[in-house]
């Protein structure tokens, strides 16, 4: 909820025009929510999902292995 509450403050008191969200690995379910929760509920008819950035980044795990994790980037704007 708080990360709602953030996107929710951006558009209302930072009067921003785009907000993006972003996530990696097993938090790309938690962006989803929040972006759902803060378009349909709390900014209803007034922002709407603009784009969508769908990629995967590569690092070394602390074992030394190169491991790949999903991301995801959500932008949201004011219609």
């Amino acid at each position: 909820m708080n990360y709602v509450t953030g996107v929710v403050m951006q558009f209302t008191t930072k009067d921003a025009k785009e907000v993006i969200v972003k996530a990696r690995g097993k938090f790309i379910s938690r962006a989803v929510d929040v972006v759902e929760v803060a378009s349909k509920r709390f900014l209803d008819g007034t922002v709407g999902i603009i784009h969508i950035n769908v990629n995967s980044e590569e690092f070394q795990n602390n074992e030394g292995k190169n491991v790949r994790v999903s991301t995801i980037e959500i932008t949201l704007g004011r219609k």
